[in-house]
């Protein structure tokens, strides 16, 4: 593990994997974009209003996935002092907050004709909204030591503290009586939605994640260019 603490060695395994990363996306995002609001019918319910789904679904598997992603990243960091670990996370956090913020404004517009109400205190909305808090929560404890080590520890400590919230956001539906519909996908005895939209769904999921992976490759990358001044800059002082 600490082998990869060396950032040239992170650098070249991130130039193999961002090539790939970023052709995925390119080819799969107009094919999940077609099969989304082309192929895939309306829902016999909810009409075409149901198409939010397809962004705001994926959005939100990628604001509990980033924070695990985060939340690993900040245990390494604190348990073995890796740096690539942290950078990693860092980089990670603004990437999961504009995933949790789109599942919040996309949950909005999908409530406001099936709810009649742009949000309401269920428990399901509840703890994503403070899951957003705690990603901003994050990002602003980094910034809020004039040491750089005590606020990275302080921001790992608040990430792995705000673990707890997942399976709360989970397994809100199920134990809770909410107005969010349960879960129809990943659950016990497999998915509820027909292939003709889950198909649908799971590319443009792949499509977000890959995207993820290329974005983060590229703050990765920032971060470390700007350690690499701060370095130089401290060199020279």
């Amino acid at each position: 593990m600490h082998s990869y603490a060396n950032p040239l060695r992170l650098g070249r395994i991130l130039d193999a994997v961002y090539p790939w990363a970023l052709a995925g996306v390119v080819v799969l995002a107009p094919v999940g974009l077609w099969m989304s609001l082309v192929v895939a019918p309306p829902d016999y319910q909810q009409g075409d209003a149901a198409r939010i789904m397809y962004v705001h679904v994926p959005a939100a598997w990628m604001a509990l996935f980033v924070y695990v992603v985060i939340a690993a990243g900040s245990a390494a960091a604190l348990i073995w002092r890796h740096p690539m670990a942290d950078i990693t996370a860092r980089a990670a956090a603004p990437l999961g907050a504009a995933f949790t913020g789109l599942a919040l404004v996309t949950g909005s517009i999908w409530g406001k004709p099936m709810w009649g109400t742009w949000w309401v205190w269920d428990a399901r909305l509840t703890s994503v909204l403070i899951l957003f808090f705690l990603y901003l929560g994050y990002l602003a404890l980094h910034e809020a030591f004039d040491d750089p080590e005590r606020g990275a520890r302080a921001a790992a400590i608040l990430a792995l503290v705000g673990v707890v919230n997942l399976p709360i956001i989970k397994f809100s539906v199920d134990w809770w009586n909410t107005l969010h519909q349960p879960a129809s996908i990943l659950r016990i005895g497999g998915p509820t939605v027909h292939p003709s939209m889950l198909w649908p769904l799971l590319t443009i999921a792949l499509v977000f994640k890959l995207y993820f992976v290329c974005v983060l490759i590229l703050r990765i990358r920032l971060l470390l260019a700007e350690r690499r001044l701060a370095s130089l800059a401290m060199e020279r002082s």
